[in-house]
């Protein structure tokens, strides 16, 4: 039997954000086309998500969300540089923009990031699988070195770095899209530094700037990967990620992280991505691909020619995504 080419983990965000996106994200777990999700520990459905991910032992990890809802940790409290004059996180822009003027108190992010990865604890008894970034939040500047200091100082080794090779190529992107995607790409490998020190890991390769909502299908992902694989030797083989964004769209005032549930989680979008992953044809034009789906926790154990997922080289990250 021939060895896969891509080893490929699955990963459904925003897990708690709403019963009707738990409901689709759990239907493409137990069809095979998930393997892993991110828990949102400030979700409207947190805690109805964390039963499910027990029943059905899900491979979960930590959603860290720093720009939407409300916080759990200390800045509920009273003032703090994460939070709006209603009490909200600042927002996806919002954030970033506040970051980037130096607005936002590190030391706050940190204790942010230790409350939810406590309450994570509270509701699942063990630590997250992995932990990644609502919105991206975990690789920008500075935020990055805070993220990794708490990961590893709870004993977390796996995230996500979203470097997608051949963005530049994926011409289907619209503006706002591709801008916000080339801006999440120069954030990652100023944080591949920062994460590297920290002995965090991450698949070789990352998936999903270029095949969110409207954008995913079979012929996109598979793009997506082969791209991913320009350059690996015949005979070798690498790890990869897929974020996706699957599940029945909120409908409102249900979900969400305290605002109720925004334009992204009600769009038809969601349901899309959902038809997509759990089509049998995707699973057969993959295998033909040679992927196999797998969750993070496979990626433990190596296979002949394959690389230990992050420990690429940092000249590996900076080849031109928009070549």
């Amino acid at each position: 039997m021939a060895l896969p080419r891509v080893r490929l983990v699955v990963t459904a965000d925003d897990f708690g954000y709403c019963p009707r996106r738990d409901e689709g994200i759990v239907e493409a777990f137990l069809a095979g086309a998930v393997t892993s999700v991110s828990l949102l520990v400030n979700g409207a459905a947190t805690e109805s998500a964390a039963e499910l991910a027990r029943r059905h032992h899900i491979p979960t990890g930590l959603h860290a969300n720093l720009s939407e809802g409300r916080p759990v940790g200390p800045a509920c409290h009273g003032a703090s540089s994460l939070l709006g004059p209603e009490g909200f996180f600042l927002g996806k822009m919002g954030f970033r923009e506040a970051v980037a003027a130096e607005d936002v108190a590190l030391s706050q992010v940190r204790e942010e990031l230790e409350a939810q990865l406590s309450r994570f604890q509270e509701l699942l008894g063990r630590n997250p699988t992995h932990v990644d970034g609502h919105q991206h939040v975990h690789v920008l500047p500075g935020v990055c070195q805070v993220f990794a200091e708490a990961l590893q100082a709870h004993g977390v080794c796996f995230t996500r770095l979203p470097l997608e090779r051949g963005l530049g190529r994926c011409t289907w992107l619209e503006a706002p899209a591709r801008a916000f995607a080339f801006a999440v790409e120069r954030d990652a490998q100023a944080a591949v530094g920062p994460f590297s020190r920290s002995g965090l890991r991450w698949t070789d390769a990352f998936v999903g700037l270029s095949t969110c909502g409207r954008h995913m299908s079979a012929h996109h992902l598979s793009g997506a990967l082969a791209r991913a694989l320009e350059g690996i030797p015949t005979g070798h083989s690498l790890t990869a990620e897929l974020m996706a964004h699957p599940g029945y769209p909120s409908v409102p005032p249900a979900g969400g992280c305290g605002e109720g549930p925004d334009a992204f989680s009600c769009s038809w979008e969601r349901l899309h991505e959902l038809r997509v992953l759990t089509e049998p044809t995707l699973r057969a034009r993959l295998a033909q691909d040679g992927v196999q789906l797998c969750a993070l926790r496979d990626l433990d154990y190596k296979i002949p020619g394959e690389r230990v997922p992050g420990e690429a080289t940092l000249e590996t990250f900076l080849e031109s995504s928009q070549s």
